[in-house]
């Protein structure tokens, strides 16, 4: 199969609010790919499209060549939510034997649990976990069944940068399997750490769907870096920055960027200018989409 969840032509209202307009996107096996956006850009509406928890208002979704309604094609994806909640009583153990009860193939517990650094904790009441620790629990049930398929919707809201790490290396390692992932996030470092592709959203549509780095290339936005007392007002900056005696900008058009400071006689001096990182992109993007709505 060369596409294990496909969105065509997909629109989704609540009431007067337009979530997602028009949305066209694949999910091929073997990949992972990143959903960038602000809140209400529309990412969680399609997941919830994809794995079936919400019908479309016009347009089709399709899971593994059906509907993602029907109880066979879900028993191929594990799902993460923005919001778990799991029962306090159980323990860790338990809850993973519940979870995997309702997949014809369950991963082996003990190899889940190590996956995620939760091993030590398989006897330990949910009620006693930290909230990272439950957020782990939370990722590490997407891979109870032996999904093909798994949606995270911001798997790492609330960990700290050493449980975040370690979660990678869970997603990471399912994905060197075989395993496809899509995930939405917040962390722009993390779309970069695990996403060989990005999908940009704005106001519920797709502003950009390729690599990181075709992402960075298509806004054309680059960094300014100076030394500089001060600088006049200059054409096409988004961004300033100031750190360490260097002044960085922001633009979409270093070239003439340049040739104004020139012009105004201010004295500069080590001037730099390099691509940006991802989340410059991101906030190019949207607020480029911004403009034009």
């Amino acid at each position: 199969m060369t596409v294990l969840a496909r969105a065509n032509e997909v629109t989704r209202r609540y009431g007067d609010v337009l979530a997602l307009d028009r949305v066209s996107l694949d999910i091929r096996p073997g990949e992972v790919v990143g959903l960038l956006g602000p809140n209400g850009a529309g990412k969680s509406t399609l997941i919830n499209l994809f794995v079936g928890l919400r019908r479309p208002t016009s347009g089709t979704v399709e899971l593994f060549g059906g509907s993602p309604q029907d109880p066979v094609m879900r028993r191929g994806i594990g799902v993460t939510p923005q919001e778990t909640g799991l029962p306090e009583s159980l323990r860790v153990g338990e809850i993973v034997d519940f979870v995997s009860a309702h997949f014809p193939d369950r991963a082996d517990k003990g190899e889940l649990l190590a996956r995620f650094g939760l091993d030590d904790l398989i006897r330990r009441q949910v009620g006693g976990l930290s909230g990272g620790q439950k957020r782990r629990l939370a990722v590490a049930l997407a891979f109870a069944g032996n999904p093909r398929l798994v949606f995270l919707d911001e798997p790492t809201t609330g960990l700290d940068v050493e449980a975040r790490r370690s979660l990678w290396e869970g997603i990471r390692s399912f994905h060197e399997e075989g395993g496809t992932v899509l995930l939405t996030s917040h962390y722009l470092e993390e779309v970069e750490a695990l996403a060989e592709r990005v999908v940009v959203f704005g106001h519920g549509r797709v502003l950009a769907d390729d690599t990181v780095r075709a992402v960075r290339d298509i806004v054309g936005v680059r960094r300014v870096s100076l030394v500089a007392d001060g600088l006049p007002e200059l054409p096409g900056v988004l961004a300033t920055e100031r750190a360490d005696g260097r002044v960085s900008l922001v633009t979409t058009d270093p070239d003439r960027l340049v040739v104004e400071l020139v012009r105004s006689g201010t004295p500069f001096s080590g001037l730099e200018i390099r691509p940006v990182s991802l989340e410059e992109a991101f906030i190019a993007l949207t607020s480029k989409e911004s403009a034009h709505v």
